[in-house]
């Protein structure tokens, strides 16, 4: 075999293999000024983007997803864009399962893939069609793991905002916004938001800082950076089995917050998860 023959063999069987980025719409934060009868709201789920390109699963940034061949084997041949997840607050398992190589099938049969959108650019379809569409297909293919998520119209931000209290509330991450006529484009817009009950961002590790009284011998907080330069310390949300294995400096955290002070550091900043750059 060539040299050349050997290389291409080695990168399609090579961990670190990236298929092409897939076209994605990404979520812009809700605001108070957006007309809330101009889009369809649904659940978001906290749980691992997931495309389907009609013979491939794959992450957003274009890594293959190993999921078992009874997963997949009977997704229709068409494009579709969704949620792997399997309950509310699971994020760790469902991270756990996704990115495993060999995939591991009693893991497997706890995932759903939640599916939020079907594109189409040859028929250039607005979100609404689209909506009616993933949830045609998907009906018709009554699979008990592949799911349609549910759209629906909301009159006002006040009932809005009532919805999201009552969801979280049931252990939902927040909503989400699809604009009805919008067709679909790939980036970030207003075509697409989201929205919480907190806002969050990512951070770099700086520092493991030592914990004292209950937590002395484990990390008792870690030092971060924003983009910014700016650090500032986060201390809590992190569960005793994250506080005896903190993450490496140099990795990234997810944390929640709730404004800023006056010298512009988050404001509550509290640990939610470990970002992983290949999702």
């Amino acid at each position: 075999m060539s040299k050349l023959k050997c290389l291409a063999v080695w990168l399609f069987l090579s961990p670190i293999f990236l298929f092409a980025q897939p076209d994605v719409q990404l979520a812009t934060v809700f605001s108070e000024g957006v007309h809330v009868k101009e889009y369809l709201v649904s659940q978001k789920y906290d749980g691992i983007r997931a495309i389907w390109t009609g013979g491939q699963l794959l992450t957003r940034q274009g890594t293959p997803i190993f999921a078992p061949a009874w997963f997949t084997d009977k997704l229709p041949r068409v494009w579709l864009d969704g949620e792997l997840w399997s309950k509310h607050n699971d994020f760790e398992f469902i991270m756990s399962t996704v990115r495993k190589q060999v995939p591991v099938d009693g893991e497997w049969r706890k995932i759903y893939y939640m599916v939020f959108d079907a594109p189409d650019r040859e028929r250039n379809m607005t979100f609404e069609e689209r909506y009616k569409r993933y949830t045609r297909l998907l009906t018709i293919l009554d699979l008990p793991h592949v799911k349609p998520v549910e759209q629906f119209s909301v009159s006002s931000n006040e009932t809005l905002h009532s919805l999201l209290t009552s969801y979280v509330e049931k252990g939902a991450e927040g909503l989400m916004l699809h604009r009805r006529l919008a067709r679909f484009s790939n980036g970030r817009s207003d075509n697409l938001l989201k929205l919480k009950p907190y806002m969050e961002a990512d951070a770099k590790v700086i520092k493991i800082l030592n914990g004292t009284g209950k937590y002395d011998g484990m990390m008792g907080s870690v030092l971060v950076e924003m983009p910014s330069g700016l650090r500032f310390k986060i201390g809590s949300g992190f569960s005793d089995k994250e506080r005896s294995t903190p993450p490496d400096i140099g990795t990234y955290v997810i944390y929640k917050y709730h404004g800023f002070t006056e010298r512009g550091i988050p404001r509550f900043a509290s640990f939610l998860r470990l970002r992983d750059t290949q999702f």
